[in-house]
């Protein structure tokens, strides 16, 4: 316990202090874009945000398919926890790409734009993964229910991403292409720096969201455990020779 305490600790200390020196740099280094000026410096937050929720769904499915290989119902912790934090990253990056977008096109969403409405039918999809696992109240079925709908999202997000990049009608801001060559020296360094300090963000929280849930299984196993001793220690006295 000591030893996973101190990984967790200095997890995320790394991950503050790359924070900190993320948002040094978008702030104070990088420079401002010629044409959207300060507004684009949210790119360096709302795009990583939703790479990392995107890889974080397709993480949910990984361990969905270790469970069902393995029935080890630590995989299917790991499954719910990685899709659930990759939810709440995914619904900061459609805020802060809405902000982005009202300060670039004036509007605060654009329904002909083919990246933002196939992220959005992503998080719609996942807003039912919750409601569809908590409704099974067998916890085998809902294990399994879950890791069968978490394989067949994951495996379709990185295909809505193809389908997105090859769409003809691509509005978004063209910032970063897939090999970030159009980057400049100092904006690749901030972007690539950002990613990095949402990354493990990420798998911090995640960290804490795992050993939150293994210290609420523990609690509520030793509380049966003395529970059981309680209700079996005056049946054992009377018993009891004297």
């Amino acid at each position: 316990m000591t030893t996973h305490v101190r990984h967790l600790r200095g997890l995320t200390i790394a991950t503050a202090i790359t924070l900190l020196v993320a948002l040094a740099l978008v702030f104070f280094y990088v420079p401002f874009d010629a044409n959207q000026g300060f507004i684009q410096k949210i790119f360096y937050i709302h795009v990583p945000l939703a790479i990392v929720s995107l890889v974080g769904y397709v993480l949910g499915g990984v361990f969905a398919v270790a469970y069902l290989r393995t029935g080890e119902r630590a995989w299917d912790m790991r499954s719910y926890t990685a899709i659930h934090m990759a939810l709440i990253f995914s619904v900061a990056g459609l805020v802060s790409g809405s902000i982005w977008a009202k300060g670039s096109w004036g509007h605060w969403w654009v329904w002909s734009e083919p990246t933002l409405v196939a992220y959005l039918i992503v998080i719609l999809l996942y807003c039912t993964y919750q409601p569809l696992r908590f409704s099974i109240e067998d916890f085998e079925r809902q294990s399994r229910y879950a890791a069968v709908f978490a394989i067949v999202c994951g495996a379709f997000v990185p295909i809505n991403f193809m389908v997105v990049r090859l769409s003809v009608n691509y509005l978004h801001p063209h910032i970063l292409n897939l090999e970030g060559g159009n980057l400049p020296g100092s904006m690749k360094l901030t972007f690539y720096t950002s990613l990095l300090a949402i990354s493990l963000l990420y798998a911090t929280l995640m960290k804490y969201e795992m050993a939150a849930k293994m210290t609420r299984i523990e609690t509520r196993r030793l509380r049966r455990r003395l529970l059981g001793e309680d209700a079996m220690r005056p049946l054992g006295r009377s018993a009891a020779p004297q």
